[in-house]
C-alpha cells in the first residue's frame, strides 16, 4: 500500500486438477464393443504450502522523482493456502502470507509484509471460463528488527478474469481488479486501486514457460486530494525442476504519474527466484 513498486512477485496459487473441476468424459466407441478406459482422477488438495525468495536489482529504491538510487533486494516469503471446493465451480479462500524486503544498500528501507485473506472463487465455464474472485485482505507494515508496525490496511478486492486459449500452450487473459480500502492507520497512505491488466502465457515445453503481462492502475488517495495512475509491465521466464520446484528470471518495469508531480517516479527490477510448492 505504501509504495506502488512493481516488485517481481509469486503467482496466487488457484485450484488446480479437473478442469474447472470437472472431470472430462467421452463415449465408449460402440463400434468395437463395450469398452471401459479407466484413467486415475488426480484428487483435489485444497492446501498450499509456498516458499519463495525473488531476488532483484532496482534502479529506484526510494521511489523518487529525482536523484534515484539503485539497490539489490531479497524477498523471502511463505504462503499458507486453503481453498476448500463447495460445488464443483465455487471455492472459499483463507490464508496467510508473510514477506521480507531486504535492501542490500539501505537497509532503512527495509520492511515485512504480514496478509490475511478470506474470500470466495467462482468459476463459470458457460461464459468462456470467466472467474469471479472476492476476498477481505487484512495487510500489516513492520519494520523487520522489532517487528514494530507502521502502517494496517483492511481492504476488499474484487476481480474478474477471462483466458482465451490459443491452442495447446498458449493463453492470453484479460482482467479487472478493485481494491477497496475501507480502514487504514495512519491515514495517509490510504487509496483506493483501480486497474486493468492483459497477459499473454505461453509454453514452450512440458518444464519451460514464459509469462507477460501489462496493468494500468488508477490510485485514488483519502488524504491529500492525490490521484495517480501507474503503468506496468512484467516478463518473466519459468522453468520446472519438479512439480514442487520452479526457477525464474524475474523483470518489471513502471511508470507512476500523479497530480502532485513530487510522486512521480519510474523503477525498473530485474532478477530471478526460486519457488517450492506442496498441495496436499
Amino acid at each position: 500500500m505504501l509504495g506502488g513498486q512493481a516488485n517481481p512477485t509469486v503467482p496466487t496459487a488457484t485450484p488446480s486438477g479437473e478442469a474447472q473441476g470437472y472431470a472430462v468424459t467421452s463415449p465408449n466407441d460402440k463400434d468395437i464393443g463395450e469398452q471401459q478406459i479407466l484413467k486415475r482422477m488426480e484428487e483435489y488438495k485444497p492446501f498450499t504450502v509456498s516458499v519463495y525468495s525473488p531476488f532483484f536489482w532496482t534502479s529506484n529504491a526510494a521511489l523518487v522523482s529525482r536523484g534515484e538510487e539503485d539497490d539489490f533486494v531479497v524477498a523471502p516469503g511463505i504462503t499458507l493456502l486453503y481453498q476448500p471446493r463447495i460445488t464443483k465451480t465455487f471455492y472459499a479462500e483463507f490464508g496467510v502470507t508473510q514477506q521480507f524486503f531486504l535492501y542490500d544498500r539501505f537497509s532503512e528501507l527495509n520492511f515485512a509484509s504480514f496478509d490475511a485473506i478470506a474470500g470466495v472463487v467462482y468459476y463459470l465455464p458457460q461464459f468462456h471460463n470467466l472467474s469471479l474472485r472476492a476476498r477481505y485482505d487484512y495487510n500489516r507494515l513492520t519494520d523487520t528488527d522489532h517487528f514494530n508496525e507502521f502502517f494496517v490496511n483492511h481492504s476488499i478486492i474484487l476481480n474478474a478474469e477471462v483466458p482465451f486459449q490459443i491452442g495447446r500452450a498458449q493463453q492470453i487473459f484479460a482482467g479487472v481488479a478493485l481494491n477497496l480500502s475501507f480502514y487504514a492507520h495512519p491515514e495517509a497512505p490510504r487509496r483506493n486501486d483501480y486497474s486493468f491488466y492483459v497477459g499473454y502465457d505461453v509454453g514452450l515445453s512440458r518444464s519451460f514457460s514464459i509469462d507477460a503481462a501489462a496493468r494500468l492502475a488508477v490510485r485514488d488517495y483519502y488524504v491529500g486530494d492525490r490521484t495517480d495512475v501507474s503503468e506496468i509491465l512484467s516478463l518473466s521466464a519459468n522453468y520446472r525442476i519438479r512439480d514442487w520446484l520452479i526457477l525464474s528470471a524475474l523483470s518489471s518495469f513502471a511508470w507512476n504519474q500523479s497530480n502532485h508531480s513530487v510522486f512521480d517516479y519510474s523503477v525498473g527490477n530485474i532478477g530471478g527466484g526460486v519457488a517450492l510448492t506442496l498441495k496436499f
